[in-house]
């Protein structure tokens, strides 16, 4: 569970403390998500501390002032929003628990955020990661088998942490993933990445002595011997990119967001890229067609005979 620096009277912090528990033991949320939510919420709780109010008694409109100062303060959009879903969510466990007959938070407004696209690598950019010799470096095998799997099932980097050995089927070719929630979703696993992670399997006994008893069945391992970090997966990541000559930043989640927007562009089913993704709803999958329609505006704009530009 997270732990804070924030010192709250007993009103504030045990209303709060008993949602994160909930989150974590019975919705199976990520630390991160702990982390973010019990930030949200004490930041609020702060700022509100030293009148009369606690959670119990806290009304709509104070909520309403406290996102008002949130926006004259400068803060963005994406921000404000997760302070408010974090809110909601925490008033609603409130109602489920007896505690209030209300949700304070339910009609907050929310500042719309300007849609980033997620960015990717080009296929011959990722042929060309995915380049780099492994026979003779054991770190170099893991590594290739681990970015081999992010793109080949579209995998979150925590998703690809927790895979453990018993996770594959080797037969079916499929990997059983835990993502968001602890949701289970069966993904295929193409035929480079299996080869690559039957590879690594073959040298993993080296990292393999007195392994804690969680990580025996951790299918990528570090040096230390325990199961391998997301934030070691990230530096190798950048590694493999600065050495294979990519000169951008790139990070497990590009990886993900490559295999999603060219199995878009080929097959133009969202909705199985959906499943693929494990995406709960399919709102979130679609902003992979706004990069497939790039490309498709693209290619009409080379090769229709009215859309062609005039050369000069």
């Amino acid at each position: 569970m997270t732990t804070s620096d924030i010192e709250l009277s007993p009103q504030w912090q045990e209303p709060l403390l008993a949602f994160i528990r909930y989150l974590q033991y019975e919705r199976g949320y990520s630390s991160k998500t702990l982390d973010s939510y019990q930030r949200q919420l004490e930041q609020l709780a702060l700022s509100i501390s030293e009148t009369d109010s606690h959670w119990l008694n806290l009304t709509d409109n104070q909520l309403k002032q406290h996102i008002i100062s949130l926006r004259r303060s400068g803060a963005k959009p994406r921000t404000i929003a997760l302070k408010v879903a974090a809110l909601r969510s925490f008033f609603r466990f409130l109602q489920a628990q007896g505690k209030r007959s209300d949700n304070p938070a339910q009609y907050l407004s929310v500042p719309k955020a300007a849609r980033i696209l997620p960015k990717n690598l080009g296929i011959d950019q990722l042929n060309h990661l995915l380049s780099f010799d492994s026979s003779d470096d054991i770190l170099a095998c893991r590594d290739k088998a681990m970015l081999e799997l992010f793109y080949s099932s579209g995998l979150r980097l925590e998703e690809l942490v927790n895979a453990n050995i018993n996770d594959i089927d080797w037969q079916q070719q499929l990997l059983r993933v835990t993502g968001k929630g602890s949701k289970q979703r069966i993904v295929p696993v193409g035929k480079i990445a299996l080869a690559a992670v039957k590879d690594w399997l073959v040298q993993r006994p080296v990292f393999c002595s007195n392994l804690p008893e969680p990580d025996q069945q951790a299918l990528f391992l570090s040096k230390q011997h325990k199961r391998i970090s997301t934030r070691h997966v990230r530096e190798r990541v950048q590694l493999w990119a600065k050495q294979q000559g990519l000169n951008q930043h790139v990070h497990p989640h590009m990886l993900r967001h490559s295999f999603a927007s060219h199995m878009l562009e080929s097959s133009q089913d969202l909705r199985a890229v959906q499943e693929l993704l494990g995406h709960a709803n399919l709102s979130t999958t679609q902003v992979y067609t706004h990069l497939d329609f790039a490309h498709l505006a693209k290619v009409y704009d080379n090769a229709h005979p009215r859309a062609k530009k005039k050369s000069n």
